[in-house]
This record gives C-alpha cells, structure tokens and sequence, in this order.
C-alpha cells in the first residue's frame, strides 16, 4: 500500500516577531525621491512594482524630510508628514509623525516613549 504525505504549507501561521516595518508608495516622482533618500540606508530594502513602491526595513528606520527636500531640489519644508501620507498608500510596524521625520518602528516596545506607552508592568 503507497502511503502519501501532504508537503508543509509555505504560507501557515506564524506568530513569531519579524523585526521588521516598512511601507508602499505611489510609484510617482514623489514616492520614486523618498524610495531613494530611504534606500540609501543599510537596513532598508526598496522593491520598485508596476505601481507601487515597497519599502521594507529591519529595526527602525527614519525618513527625514529635509533630505527628501534636498533630493527633490526644493526648499526646507516642501516635504512634510502630509505629503508623506498623500504618497504612502499602506504599512506595517508603528508609525510616529514628528515635525522633521516619520520614524517606522518594527517593535512596538521600541516606539514606547513616543506613543506614551509604558512598559512597566502593573502591580
């Protein structure tokens, strides 16, 4: 008698921490400048699609407005925390918006002192 086994699923659960975060961008000139500033550091891959950009990174990783003015050829303060939403379409990880960066966070304990979250367990 032939016995048959089923081959392990690449696509079951798994609920263990990635240590990673990222977002996906308009593929557009605006989406191509932060997918270029971002790619440029180590732990940041950038994967250019049809029509979206994906930006995939370990630990955390910055996007600083003021190189993605500088990259643009345009004054301090063209690119903001609004036109980053207006050209990300999703992501992962944590997200905080401050005045001069959007900081991508893999671990929601690394983002705690900025989402006012605290870590130290009740008693």
């Amino acid at each position: 008698m032939t016995s048959y086994r089923t081959a392990e699923s690449p696509y079951k659960s798994n609920n263990t921490a990635s240590n990673m975060c990222g977002f996906t961008l308009m593929n557009n000139q605006v989406g191509a400048l932060i997918a270029n500033v971002v790619g440029r550091l180590d732990n940041v891959t950038v994967t250019p699609l049809p029509s979206m950009i994906r930006v995939d990174a370990q630990g955390r990783f910055d996007t600083v407005y003021a190189d993605i003015d500088e990259e643009a050829g345009e004054e301090e303060g063209w690119f903001d925390a609004a036109e980053f939403e207006e050209n990300m379409s999703t992501h992962y990880g944590r997200m905080v918006h401050l005045d001069d960066r959007t900081i991508m966070f893999a671990n929601p304990e690394d983002a705690a002192e900025y989402l006012d979250f605290d870590l130290k367990p009740l008693t």
